[in-house]
Order: structure tokens, then sequence, then C-alpha cells
């Protein structure tokens, strides 16, 4: 007869035998998750329509022309070029209102949009067969794919296009795709569509490009629904809107070249992103490409500042933002002038994304509601604070100000949680003595 064995969860065993419970060393789990996502909706030529699209930074260096349509240095790719300055990974959204691809007789561009009529198509007579031919597909005057074949069959789908297999292929110089279309006018159908994308997903910061005011609240409202109903935290980054809360950041300085005057998004939502919480974006360089207006006289911008306008101001010949605040201004007993504060923001945003993932992954359905379970949790939230104290995101922390206890009923638990956020110094006031 065997012995018996496996594990046990009481020491209730007939068989004589070896009953082995294997477990890690009690240690916290609870860390600080990254910074660096951004997501926007904005008009494109090239791309994919009615989903969301992730691209890394370095994804969008090496494969911009794939992905958008247009080579890294394009006019066209400006406002991306500021945007991923500081973004690490951005969440896409084309805006399309009936996009159409481009066509001709031998392949459809694989995405709707205007770029598509750029491309063609070069069929030339193989030197080596003659049995076959070289198909080579253009994008402007550079050769993008080059394939060689008997028959339109055999072409197989590239980056920018898929050919029609039913094609009679016969020498031919550069034809290109024509009817290629952005669509007709965006409307609030569009954003509003791409908003119900971007819930799905899980960012730092949201853009805001539009200059419409309708737009722009609809923004407003979604990111409230959000971090308030939902406990997404993250903050949108909108031009020129007295939003009057503190997970919209306002941009007052409009842009001066021939582009959207809301250009200053693309930045913002890039740095605030990737803003470390234990940094801030206040007196950070501006180092993109784009021209703002930031002829303000002092007090322009102090009324700026005391209506939650983020703001660009030139310091020498650059510019730098001003101070690193959010449009919150309504200031109360429960809600002082800290939360017009980004850094503030930032630290209890990281706070509850990460207290949150901690308790839905480790302790939801997994740890029971007696007081060794929230023993635990209690040393994991100590745990996860002093992370943030070592790295000068809060201080003052004390862990026994910290209690866990169990709420109104067996399945509930109560956390009462005091943190202190460092900001970072903005203001100096000096006496000097002369003796």
């Amino acid at each position: 007869m065997a012995l018996g064995g496996g594990t046990f969860l009481v020491q209730n065993k007939v068989l004589p035998g070896s009953y082995i419970n294997f477990i890690s060393l009690a240690r916290a789990s609870a860390t600080l998750s990254d910074r660096g996502y951004g997501a926007l909706a904005l008009e494109l030529d090239w791309g994919p329509d009615g989903e969301v699209f992730t691209v890394e930074n370095s994804d969008f260096q090496k494969d911009s022309q794939v992905i958008f349509g247009y080579d890294y240095s394009h006019e066209k790719l400006k406002g991306l070029r500021d945007l991923f300055l500081n973004l690490r990974t951005g969440y896409f959204y084309k805006l399309n209102n009936g996009a159409i691809k481009a066509s001709n007789e031998f392949a459809t561009a694989k995405y709707g949009g205007i770029r598509g009529n750029d491309i063609k198509i070069i069929i030339a007579v193989n030197v080596d067969d003659e049995g076959k031919f070289d198909v080579s597909t253009l994008l402007d005057t550079t050769v993008i794919d080059l394939q060689t074949v008997a028959t339109a069959a055999e072409l197989v789908v590239n980056d920018y296009v898929a050919f029609k297999s039913n094609a009679i292929l016969t020498a031919s110089a550069a034809t290109p795709l024509t009817g290629g279309s952005n669509g007709t006018t965006i409307t609030g159908m569009q954003y509003q569509t791409a908003l119900d994308k971007f819930e799905a997903y899980t960012f730092n910061t949201l853009g805001c490009l539009s200059t419409e005011e309708t737009i722009k609240s609809l923004y407003v409202a979604f990111t409230k629904r959000m971090r308030d109903e939902v406990g997404a935290k993250f903050q949108t980054v909108i031009y020129n809107k007295a939003a009057d809360y503190e997970g919209v950041i306002s941009i007052r300085n409009k842009t001066l070249d021939d582009v959207l005057e809301s250009s200053a998004v693309y930045w913002v939502t890039g740095a605030s992103a990737s803003c470390a919480v234990n940094r801030s974006n206040t007196n950070k360089n501006y180092d993109g490409e784009f021209t703002f207006f930031v002829d303000y006289k002092q007090s322009e911008l102090e009324k700026a500042m005391k209506a939650g306008s983020f703001m660009f101001h030139k310091v020498g010949d650059e510019i730098h933002v001003l101070d690193d605040i959010n449009s919150f201004t309504s200031v109360t007993v429960d809600k002082n002038i800290d939360f017009n504060s980004n850094q503030v923001i930032r630290v209890l945003d990281q706070i509850a994304n990460d207290i949150a993932v901690l308790f839905n992954t480790q302790y939801i359905g997994k740890v029971q509601n007696n007081n060794a379970g929230r023993i635990s949790f209690w040393k994991d939230l100590v745990f996860y604070h002093q992370q943030l104290e070592q790295i000068q995101a809060i201080e003052n922390f004390v862990p026994e100000d910290v209690i866990v206890e169990k709420g109104n009923d067996k399945k509930s638990v109560v956390v009462t949680n005091p943190v202190m956020p460092v900001n970072c110094m903005t203001k100096l006031y000096m006496t000097v003595i002369v003796k």
C-alpha cells in the first residue's frame, strides 16, 4: 500500500506519510506602479479605425510611417513628437466619421484616409523570369514593398495595402491609389466613442485636443465620472477650460504656429503622464517644437494661476512651466489648496491605483476577513507607504496611524489612512540680516 502524501489544510490525515505545504515567506506585495501612460483621440490621415491602438516610445521612433503614415520627421507628426518627448506608452484612437480606403485595380489601402492616395503600385516583368512580375508598392517615391510573383493571387498583404487576388498583372507604370478620404467632419459622437473605448484602459493622463466647448465639457464630465464613480485615477489635459476640478489640467497658452491653437496639449499630456510620483513639472523646460504665446505680464500670470490655469512663461531665451497646477480653485474645509497641486494629486492617485490593485489581486476572495487577514493587509499598506516615504513622495508617515478594521458586514474592510504628500519648493522667503 502506498504511503499518504500531498498537502494539508488541517491535521486530519489517516494514512501514514508526508504531508507538506509549500508557502512563501511572508512579505509585502504592494509595489509602486509605473507612470508614463497617456491616451489621445485625434484626427489622422492613416491608421486603424474603430479601435484603440498602442504605441510605445521606441515604436514611434522606428515605425512611425507604418503606424501613422508619415516618417518620424514629417511636419504632420510634430505634435506626436512633442508628446513622445516624455511619454512612455500611448493609447490612440483615430477619430473617424466615414473614412474611405484608397484603391486601384491592383490593391486597396490597409486603412482609410487621405494618406492612402500617396500609395502607388508599379508592375514590371522580372528580368530573370519573364513569366513573373515584380510588384512594387511605393509611398510617395519610396519603395516600401517588393514581391516577385506569377499571378496576383500570390501577392501577400503588406503594411500598406491588401492586393486584389483576381487582378490581371501586366507591366505598368506607377498606378496611384485614389479615392482615399478622412471622411466628414468629426462630431461629438466620434469623441464619445473614443472615450467609451478608452474606458477599458489604464493610463495616467488623457489629452483633449478639441477647442469646441461641448467636446471639452464632454471630457470633463468623463473625467469626473471615471475618477469619482469608477475609481480610475487619471488627469485630463485640456485647452483653456475652467473646470475647477483636480482631475483636469487646463492650459492657457495659445499655440501661435499654423496648427491647432491647443497643440500644447501634446507636450503637457506626455510630461504629466511621465512625471514621477515624487517629482513636479514646475519650472520644467519646454523642449518641444511649437511656439506658444507667453507674452504675459506678472499680474496676468498671477491672475491665470488663481483661475487654475497651467501656464508656460519665458525664462531668458527658454520657455518653462510656471507652476505644475490643475484647474481646482474652489477651496473648502474638506479640500484645501493642496488639491490644486498636480504633484499632490499624483501622490494621491498613485496610492489609490496601487492599493486598489493590491486589494483586488491579493485579497478579494483570497484572504479571510478576520484579525489575521486584516493584520496582513495592514502590513502591506504600511510597507507600501514606507516605500513612498523612502522616495520622498510623502513624509511623516506613522504606521500606527493606519487603521484596518472590520466594516458593517462580514465582507467589508474599512481603512483609515492619513498621508502627507511632499511638494517641491516653489517660493523663497528670505530675510537677510546685516550686522
